[in-house]
């Protein structure tokens, strides 16, 4: 049924998640063949990625990032740590202009009232916007599309826009025919239970579709729409989630006044006191995650202890129990405790490498932060404040005219984006 939408529809990139057999990404490239005969699917984790792009447009070059932190591998009902949560980077080339088009999938919030992932998130968030960041310098044109796990005033969400510049296409669409409130993940889908939106009845909107232009290129929304519930025709919709579609409006900036050409090529949007509130703000969220995974890696230990004690427990009762003639039930019995003692011995150290890993990507990224709020310190007098005795605080797809005549074309480029 997604091949079939995505091959009527005619979008000149889409971006899928969640493609977790590789078997429905080769059949995906065998239906849009003619279509989008140019894709790539990220490989990570330990069932992959899932994300996928299938274009009009040669694909040029492709690079992965895998996030250091993606919850835990005992939580198996989750399932996020063996996807291997990652970003995936394509880069094309659309009449001439340099396009980079990221798609990526977060960590899920199972728990609005008791998230223990948001820190996990929230390092997911910082890696993707530094990844944007540093990939995207010499691009004429940014997009990211996918699932971010994140409501639009959500801590990451803020965080994404602030640092990159990077616009919401829902935002700031001329026109827009969906779901209300641009929902994604709505209350009445089959696959959704609703008491995970809970106290959201109707849904929440998760799925994005994010642009930036640059001092070559400006862009704009000008519509943008979801799928709505089911197939036509069928008792069923197409995911648990609502697809988007956003069709883009590009021109070269030497087409337009200097106040749009600023906004689309500056690096950020966000004042840079707004920049270092959101960026103190999601240090405090690591933070928090730093001591619950200290805490953790406690725990851990003392697994690690105990079950030493029970595996030694058997070896230095055995030469008293040997003499005395105990029944075999006693020998047993020692032989158990021998068994669940060498089972927690290997889960503690697991445990254990598991948390001091996670510690360590905790502890950068909070060390990645805190350089960054302070060099935007320096760069803003009106945001210093004493801190710490120590620092200064004060699926996507393209659809465009060909040009006429093999001559680069002046008119506006037409972007149609699916996610």
């Amino acid at each position: 049924m997604i091949a079939e939408l995505l091959d009527r529809e005619q979008h000149d990139i889409a971006l899928l998640q969640e493609v977790w057999s590789e078997n429905d990404y080769l059949f995906l490239k065998r239906a849009l063949a003619t279509s989008h005969p140019f894709t790539h699917y990220f490989r990570s984790g330990v069932i992959g990625s899932g994300l996928a792009v299938f274009s009009k447009h040669r694909i040029e070059d492709a690079l992965l990032y895998q996030y250091s932190l993606n919850g835990y591998p005992y939580m198996v009902h989750h399932g996020d740590w063996f996807g291997g949560k990652a970003v995936g980077l394509v880069i094309l080339n659309v009449c001439g202009m340099k396009a980079h088009v990221y798609v990526t999938h977060l960590h899920a919030e199972y728990s609005r009232a008791k998230d223990d992932y948001l820190p996990h998130r929230t390092v997911q968030a910082w890696e993707l916007l530094n990844f944007i960041r540093h990939t995207s310098a010499d691009a004429d044109l940014v997009v990211l599309g996918g699932d971010l796990n994140m409501h639009p005033q959500d801590l990451g969400t803020r965080l994404l826009r602030a640092h990159t510049g990077l616009r919401d296409c829902y935002a700031e669409t001329d026109t827009f025919h969906g779901c209300e409130d641009g929902i994604t993940l709505i209350a009445d889908n089959p696959f959704t239970k609703k008491k995970d939106l809970l106290p959201f009845e109707k849904g929440i909107r998760i799925d994005y579709i994010l642009i930036k232009g640059s001092d070559r290129v400006c862009v704009r929304c000008e519509s943008m729409s979801t799928t709505k519930g089911s197939v036509p025709d069928k008792p069923f919709p197409y995911s648990d989630h609502e697809s988007l579609t956003s069709q883009l409006l590009l021109q070269r900036s030497d087409c337009m006044d200097g106040r749009v050409r600023q906004r689309d090529s500056s690096d950020t949007g966000a004042p840079v006191c707004e920049r270092v509130e959101v960026v103190s703000e999601a240090r405090g969220v690591v933070k928090e995650g730093l001591h619950q995974t200290e805490r953790l890696r406690l725990l851990a230990m003392c697994v690690l202890a105990v079950g030493l004690a029970l595996l030694l427990l058997p070896a230095t009762a055995l030469p008293w129990f040997y003499p005395h003639g105990h029944c075999a039930l006693s020998y047993a019995l020692l032989g158990l405790l021998g068994v669940l003692g060498l089972a927690m011995v290997v889960s503690g150290a697991l445990l254990y490498v598991l948390f001091t890993t996670q510690l360590k990507a905790l502890n950068g990224t909070e060390a990645s932060m805190k350089l960054s709020a302070v060099n935007l310190r320096g760069s803003n007098g009106g945001c210093w404040e004493e801190e710490e005795g120590t620092e200064m605080e004060a699926p996507a797809s393209l659809s465009h005219p060909p040009p006429h005549g093999g001559a680069r074309s002046e008119q506006p480029t037409l972007l149609d984006c699916e996610e």
